[in-house]
C-alpha cells in the first residue's frame, strides 16, 4: 500500500525561471507571472489572464520539470506517477499532456535540462582555472558538490534515479558521464605534456570513481559538508596523472 505523505507545491524563482524560458519575454512578465503564482499557493487562477499564453505555456511546462526532479527524488522514479507529478506542480492533468506524452517522456526532459545545466555551470566553473589543469578541475568539482549539495532533487535524478528508469534514460546517463571524461581527457592531453597514453581510460575510471561517491552520499541522503570531500577527490583524480607528491598537494591546499 503507498502512503500519502505532506509536500510543498512547487515555487519558481525569477532566477530559475528566466534561465528555463529565456529573454523572450519582458521581465516584467516574468515577474508578474512569478508573482500570480505566489498569490494562488503556486498554481495559476483559473479566469482571464492578461498575460501571454505562451508566457504561460512555458511557465507550466518548468514546474512540470520541477516537479519530476521533486516527485523523483521524493519517491523514485519507480514509484512516481503523473499524479504524483501533477500535484506536485498545481496544473491539470491536460495540462501535463500538452507538453508530455507520459511519465517517461516528462522524465527525459527533466534530465536533459538538469544534465544541460550541470555541463554548463562546469565548463564556465572550469574556464576559471585558466592553463592551469589542477585548477580547472578543482573548480569543476567543487561546482559539481555545490550544484549535488544545494540542489538533491536534481542531482538525485541524473545520479541515481537515472539508473532506474528507463533504458533511454540510463544511455543518456551513460552519455553524461562520456561527457565529463571526455572534458578531464582533453585537458589532460592540452595542459600536461607527459601525459600518459591511457590517459581516456584513467578519465573515464576518474568520473565513474566520482560518479559512484556522490550515488552512495545522495542514496543515503548523506549530503552535509560535501564540499569537505574535494581534497581527498582532488588526489585521486591528480594522483593517475601526476603521481603522489603532487597529488599530495591538494591534500595540504584544503589544510592551509
Amino acid at each position: 500500500m503507498r502512503f500519502l505523505v505532506p509536500f510543498d507545491r512547487i515555487q519558481l524563482n525569477q532566477e530559475k525561471l528566466a534561465a528555463a524560458i529565456g529573454d523572450q519575454w519582458p521581465p516584467a512578465q516574468v515577474d508578474a507571472a512569478l508573482e500570480l503564482l505566489t498569490n494562488s499557493d503556486g498554481k495559476f487562477p483559473s479566469g482571464v489572464r492578461k498575460l501571454p499564453s505562451e508566457l504561460i505555456s512555458a511557465v507550466q511546462r518548468e514546474r512540470l520539470i520541477a516537479a519530476m526532479l521533486r516527485a523523483a527524488s521524493e519517491l523514485g522514479y519507480r514509484e512516481t506517477n503523473v499524479q504524483d507529478v501533477i500535484e506536485r506542480a498545481g496544473v491539470s492533468r491536460p495540462t501535463f499532456y500538452e507538453h508530455f506524452s507520459n511519465k517517461e517522456d516528462c522524465f527525459l526532459a527533466a534530465f536533459d535540462i538538469t544534465a544541460e545545466r550541470l555541463r554548463d555551470r562546469v565548463a564556465v566553473a572550469a574556464r576559471k582555472g585558466g592553463d592551469n589543469w589542477r585548477d580547472r578541475l578543482r573548480f569543476g568539482l567543487e561546482t559539481l558538490l555545490n550544484f549535488t549539495a544545494t540542489e538533491p532533487d536534481a542531482a538525485r535524478t541524473l545520479i541515481v534515479e537515472a539508473r532506474a528508469a528507463s533504458a533511454e534514460a540510463v544511455m543518456r546517463r551513460d552519455d553524461l558521464l562520456d561527457h565529463f571524461a571526455g572534458c578531464i581527457d582533453a585537458q589532460v592531453q592540452e595542459l600536461l605534456p607527459d601525459a600518459p597514453s591511457y590517459s581516456s581510460i584513467t578519465s573515464a575510471g576518474m568520473v565513474g570513481g566520482v560518479e559512484a561517491l556522490l550515488y552512495s552520499r545522495l542514496h543515503k541522503g548523506e549530503l552535509d559538508e560535501l564540499d569537505s570531500l574535494l581534497p581527498s577527490m582532488m588526489y585521486f583524480l591528480v594522483l593517475p596523472f601526476e603521481g603522489h607528491k603532487a597529488a599530495s598537494e591538494e591534500l595540504a591546499v584544503a589544510v592551509n
